[in-house]
């Protein structure tokens, strides 16, 4: 077995040492963080890295995030090679300067891919992300709903990833409350465009999220003693602010309300129907 740094194994002990237990493939897992019921020939789930002299060790942490995984973490350290990062292990992530979007600090929260660095094969993180994506084969089609991370802002919206796999734009116009880079987010493909460039919008497609705010609508008219002033000339920004979604969702919503004549919408308002 090729056992690699940055992912879970299960191991079986080998052998009790006074400082180490010595797992097989002559893996070490220290005593101090380690178990005092492990014997010999027990199976146990441990994480690899390697430690701050270099050697591939054993530790039953659980790091915030695995190679592989997209994570948002503190910065602890600037150094001129480079940021280290706290991922929940005793020595710190390195992030080389190469691989820095922008000017770290000292306490920023950044977004990373946890990767193997091939020049030496230890674990790093990479805060430039676009050659870990790629849109070259895509696996979502237009309406499909999709996970989000929020990745950088940009003059047009804000860039997020697909699926952990695809890069996709989030428009100016379709933002409606605040976001930040590392925002775990549910969206869907609005557009595919012919060089497989993804539009996406923040939320549910449009059928499926009217049906998820009916109810909450419904709601906010009892509350109200069944009126509410907003109706579809109601400012964009007002809409969010009280019902947190879109206008286009609000108005799908109310035109679903209405054509189930459970509401009446009026020249200031909307207006809950009571049963005759």
């Amino acid at each position: 077995m090729n056992l690699l740094p940055g992912h879970y194994y299960e191991l079986t002990v080998n052998q009790l040492q006074n400082d180490d237990i010595l797992l097989e493939h002559s893996i070490k897992l220290p005593r101090n963080t380690a178990s005092s019921y492990l014997r010999a020939g027990d199976k146990v789930s441990v994480f690899l890295y390697h430690n701050i002299e270099g050697e591939l060790t054993a530790t039953l942490l659980k790091p915030y995030a695995q190679v592989g995984d997209f994570a948002t973490l503190k910065v602890l350290s600037i150094t001129t090679a480079g940021a280290f990062l706290d991922w929940g292990l005793p020595k710190d992530l390195f992030v080389p300067r190469s691989f820095h979007e922008d000017d770290l600090k000292k306490g920023d929260r950044c977004l990373v891919k946890i990767v193997i660095d091939p020049t030496n094969g230890k674990v790093i993180g990479k805060e430039k992300l676009e050659d870990e994506l790629s849109n070259e084969l895509l696996t979502v089609k237009e309406k499909e709903e999709v996970e989000l991370i929020v990745y950088k802002n940009t003059p047009l919206g804000y860039q997020v990833i697909i699926n952990n796999k695809h890069m996709g734009l989030v428009h100016n116009n379709e933002i409606f409350k605040d976001i930040y880079a590392g925002d775990l987010l549910t969206g869907f493909i609005k557009k595919i465009k012919p060089d497989n460039k993804l539009d996406v919008v923040i939320g549910k497609p449009g059928h499926t999220r009217v049906e998820t705010e009916t109810d909450s609508i419904i709601t906010r008219l009892k509350l109200a003693n069944g009126f509410l002033p907003y109706h579809d000339k109601s400012p964009a920004e007002e809409i969010y602010s009280v019902f947190g979604m879109s206008k286009k969702t609000f108005k799908m919503t109310i035109g679903h309300l209405y054509r189930r004549k459970l509401i009446t919408i009026e020249q200031d308002g909307i207006r809950l129907n009571t049963k005759k």
